[in-house]
């Protein structure tokens, strides 16, 4: 009789809608030529490991976090902007931060043409990490999509396109997922089929540099929406753009953000310093249904770095004095004055942020090569 009342009461609970969780958005991880030089040791090897420090318990403290990695890992020589190759290790230095999928499509995934692309799945699987954009086949795509994720009892499938690769041709069999109205509408379709509760599309759009959405993105979002997706999380702009929780056809919320800027990167105009992070809270309504929550943001700002000092990624409340303050606080304000007037239903998170002491990533990775 105990272990039958358990059981009702933790029934009950679920119909109460008192399950949690929260899912981790992150933009643009870019990584110029000035940020692969600053990671470069006298050895020659590459670390990261100082990069990610400070907005490491944003990220691993959620459920599920997910980074577009605008770059391939595509091997030596490594280089920057226009056509990006990083090293290896700045993957290892991502993941160690938390990130448990990255986006690979985007305008730079075949910056290295195909074969690029296809090193960049090898050292994504290597590491056991999600991945979603490109495939080495359609064989692949197959297997890995309708891609639904088991994340603390909630099922949430995921999607991710670009407008473009930077007129660059993919070489079959490779694939990219582009933009693409008909292959979304059947994309979405087969997530629903395979049990998908929650479906989150990231997308690779808009203008670059424009703080404010295009008739383009508008409309793309609008389509989505009317699709039932309940999370539309956009990048490429490099700056930040407004985010938006918006009513679905069937009643429930869809969150939108259009643009969440750079994560990292060493962009230099005042709002390409920095990005949103964006936390996404999924519960269940009182019928047990799965709904988007809420969802509140952070703002993040890259501290410049040099060859004797790496770049490093802070929340911007943290950055209270340095050489890049004024940077910062620039940085802030002109993304706080779209935030305050362009945003619906979404506020700044700002909580304190809770640290715990965690193990160097040296250390991690030499295990991890045993």
């Amino acid at each position: 009789m105990h272990g039958l009342m358990i059981l009702l009461f933790t029934l009950g609970s679920l119909i109460k809608g008192n399950e949690e969780i929260r899912i981790v958005f992150a933009g643009d991880a870019m990584q110029h030529s000035a940020q692969i030089e600053a990671a470069k040791t006298s050895d020659g090897k590459y670390d990261y490991s100082e990069c990610f420090e400070s907005v490491t318990p944003l990220i691993e403290s959620a459920d599920y976090a997910v980074v577009n990695l605008e770059t391939p890992l595509a091997g030596a020589p490594y280089t920057g902007y226009p056509c990006f190759s990083a090293p290896d290790a700045y993957l290892d230095a991502l993941a160690y931060a938390g990130f448990d999928m990255m986006l690979t499509a985007n305008n730079h995934t075949l910056d290295k043409r195909s074969k690029g692309a296809v090193r960049t799945l090898d050292q994504l699987d290597g590491r056991f990490l999600d991945h979603l954009g490109t495939y080495r086949d359609k064989h692949e795509r197959d297997s890995v999509l309708p891609m639904v994720k088991n994340i603390g009892g909630f099922k949430i499938g995921f999607l991710n396109y670009t407008y473009g690769t930077n007129g660059i041709e993919v070489t079959p069999p490779v694939i990219v997922d582009y933009i693409e109205r008909e292959k979304i509408t059947s994309d979405i379709k087969n997530l629903r089929g395979a049990g998908a509760e929650l479906i989150a599309v990231c997308i690779h759009w808009g203008d670059e540099y424009k703080l404010l959405p295009n008739a383009a993105q508008r409309n793309l979002a609008d389509f989505l929406r009317q699709q039932g997706v309940e999370m539309i999380i956009g990048s490429h702009p490099h700056v930040i753009q407004p985010m938006e929780m918006n009513e679905l056809p069937d009643g429930g919320n869809c969150f939108l953000v259009y643009s969440l800027g750079n994560f990292i990167s060493n962009m230099k105009t005042t709002d390409t310093r920095g990005g949103a992070l964006v936390s996404v809270t999924l519960s269940r309504d009182k019928s047990g249904k799965a709904v988007v929550k809420d969802a509140s943001y952070r703002l993040v700002f890259t501290v410049p770095g040099n060859k004797s000092q790496n770049f490093k990624l802070v929340p911007v409340e943290e950055y209270v004095s340095g050489q890049w303050t004024q940077h910062c606080r620039a940085f802030e304000k002109s993304a706080e004055n779209i935030f305050k007037k362009y945003n619906r239903n979404v506020e700044r998170d700002t909580s304190l942020i809770k640290r715990r002491q965690l193990p160097p990533l040296s250390s991690v990775l030499s295990q991890y090569a045993q």
